[in-house]
């Protein structure tokens, strides 16, 4: 295992843009960036051993400040959609910047996806650290937040989320990384990548992205991903506003979840390439996202051309959307004195 570091650029304000390259004994490597604590590559082997990128991002380390993909990058203070910008935290109304639709999304504009983090190599890891001040973005407390980043000679990359307030807000992060098990400059679609997920039920979901609060059975529907099933076969259903939303983008709640137990979220894989990512967590669910809006909006890619919709899927482990004001959810509240601390394992391979 080594772990490389280079200036891969600087911001207009002179400080410095951190590449960090994570190799295993296998060969198979891991970049990260300072930029939203960001993945900017996964190189691992399909079934013949060939090695490619497999995982969408930048030529240029610019294009991951404020890309509206949030391609690989860490996103908070909290991930998702948040009703009308609006939220009440220990009595206190408190309104957000409205950056997506009607909605509220993933931190806001200035979100952690779009701040330069600290970052060091602690033994085996890279670490990165950001604080976010009191009424930043106008969410209450001062926030730190740790990322921290391992890959394993089993090529398997896991990361950990932390944070501490001194003062009662709410957080929900998650990694924005779209894989894309054909290599991320093969030109090809997710459209045959197969699924497969532990979740019974998602989330109903209103024609704005924001939950109902009920729940779906997603027995023969077209979000039925207990057994495998091929992204791009329903992909246009009238189901929970999928064909409104050009695709799935929609809240897979994780069977038997349990607070702080790392657990299987499901399986992605690719049938031309032999290539699969088994996917765990610790956190209630996963949004999954098929990258519909993707085309026309990204900055020139790693293989210097353009992505087109759907050139990648995100299986954003989280916790749920707009669970500050639904009680019933898992709550999002952190409190001073306690810790958030969440996992996520994208553990690569091949069948």
């Amino acid at each position: 295992m080594e772990i490389l570091q280079q200036v891969w650029g600087s911001t207009p304000e002179g400080e410095a843009i951190v590449l960090y390259t994570i190799r295993n004994s296998k060969g198979c490597e891991v970049q990260l960036c300072n930029i939203g604590a960001s993945i900017v590559s996964v190189k691992v082997p399909d079934r013949n051993g060939k090695i490619d990128d497999v995982v969408l991002g930048y030529k240029d380390p610019m294009s991951y400040f404020g890309d509206g993909a949030a391609s690989g990058k860490s996103v908070g203070r909290v991930a998702n959609r948040i009703a009308r910008g609006r939220m009440t935290v220990d009595g206190v109304e408190y309104r957000l910047e409205i950056n997506n639709g009607v909605n509220h999304l993933h931190g806001g504009s200035k979100g952690f996806a779009n701040r330069l983090w600290e970052s060091r190599v602690e033994t085996n890891r890279v670490v990165f650290s950001l604080v976010s001040a009191d009424g930043d973005q106008n969410y209450p407390g001062e926030l730190y937040v740790e990322a921290g980043f391992y890959f394993d000679d089993d090529n398997a990359l896991e990361i950990t989320y932390m944070a501490r307030t001194d003062k009662t807000t709410v957080v929900n992060l998650t990694n924005h990384v779209y894989w894309n098990l054909a290599g991320e400059g093969s030109g090809k679609t997710i459209f045959d990548h197969e699924l497969q997920l532990d979740c019974s039920r998602v989330l109903e979901m209103d024609p704005t992205q924001i939950p109902t609060g009920r729940y779906l059975d997603v027995k023969g529907t077209p979000q039925d991903f207990t057994t495998w099933r091929r992204l791009g076969d329903d992909i246009d259903s009238e189901f929970n506003h999928m064909k409104d939303f050009r695709g799935y983008d929609h809240y897979f709640v994780l069977d038997n979840w349990r607070p702080n137990i790392l657990s299987r979220m499901g399986e992605l894989r690719c049938e031309a390439t032999g290539r699969k990512v088994e996917v765990l967590s610790s956190q209630a669910g996963a949004m999954v996202y098929t990258g519909n809006w993707l085309a026309g909006g990204c900055p020139v890619t790693k293989s210097g051309g353009r992505y087109e919709d759907y050139a990648g899927v995100a299986i954003e482990c989280q916790n749920y959307p707009d669970a500050v004001n639904h009680p019933d959810f898992p709550s999002v509240v952190l409190k001073p004195g306690e810790t958030y601390c969440q996992k996520i394992v994208f553990r690569t391979g091949t069948f």
